[in-house]
């Protein structure tokens, strides 16, 4: 992970000779920039948009270390993830710990901002969802809850013969490259919700839609359950960051 990064504009603090790189003893501090440059008064001066992404971050942060206050370390980190909420998201509390200046409760307190985010976007899609219509409305639904996931998750959506979501439950959470599902658990929990269809969903990690054979044999074992029960298997999608596999739309149920 680089640790090196330019910015166009650094903070301006009060005392020139410190920002021309004299002064030695000087430890940055948000206190040192102008006061209309520190994050909290810039906020309170002109609301939350006005803040760079770096800036609400500090805010969690309070401070950075001997080098750098804590607007210039989370540009640093934020410059290390491609100035990409989502890649940040991604990192753990161990990676966040490699940075001069975080500790393990400014990184615990990253990873819960960047799930609060990632809970207020499932619950907005959660809202929207009333029908099933197709593997892109699987997608849009389920891509909030699995795009950052680092593991394997399959999740269940049991639906009624409207193709209306009665529930979504989880099923099985794995590795890196695979996650077992138990049959039997996923057809007891379409029949305790009640549901006359059911679509299954599962993430690559790896970026990667494309089906593998215990993909292919799950979802024939799963259609053959399905068959058993009378229940519609109307789908299962495979979710990436950015794309899908469809059984469905491939023809293959």
């Amino acid at each position: 992970m680089s640790k090196e990064s330019t910015y166009s504009k650094p903070p301006r603090f009060i005392s020139s000779k410190v920002r021309d790189g004299e002064g030695s003893d000087f430890v940055p501090t948000i206190k040192n920039m102008a006061e209309e440059n520190r994050p909290r008064e810039k906020m309170l001066a002109n609301g939350e948009e006005a803040l760079t992404t770096a800036e609400l971050l500090a805010i969690l942060i309070g401070s950075g270390s001997l080098q750098k206050n804590a607007v210039e370390l989370m540009q640093e980190i934020l410059h290390d993830c491609d100035d990409k909420l989502m890649l940040l998201s991604r990192l753990s509390v161990d990676d966040l710990k490699q940075y001069k200046g975080i500790g393990e409760a400014k990184a615990l307190t990253l990873k819960a901002a960047m799930e609060i985010g990632r809970r207020r976007t499932t619950e907005e899609m959660s809202r929207d969802l009333v029908e099933v219509k197709d593997a892109q409305t699987i997608y849009r639904y389920m891509h909030p809850k699995m795009k950052d996931l680092p593991y394997e998750e399959c999740w269940a959506l049991m639906l009624n013969n409207r193709a209306k979501l009665l529930k979504r439950v989880q099923i099985s959470q794995g590795g890196i490259t695979e996650t077992s599902v138990d049959i039997r658990l996923v057809m007891k929990n379409v029949l305790f919700s009640n549901a006359t269809a059911l679509v299954l969903v599962h993430n690559h990690p790896s970026g990667s839609c494309r089906p593998s054979r215990y993909d292919d044999q799950l979802t024939r074992a799963l259609q053959e359950a399905c068959r058993v029960l009378n229940i519609r298997l109307m789908d299962h999608v495979i979710v990436t960051d950015g794309d899908y596999y469809s059984y469905a739309e491939e023809g293959k149920i």
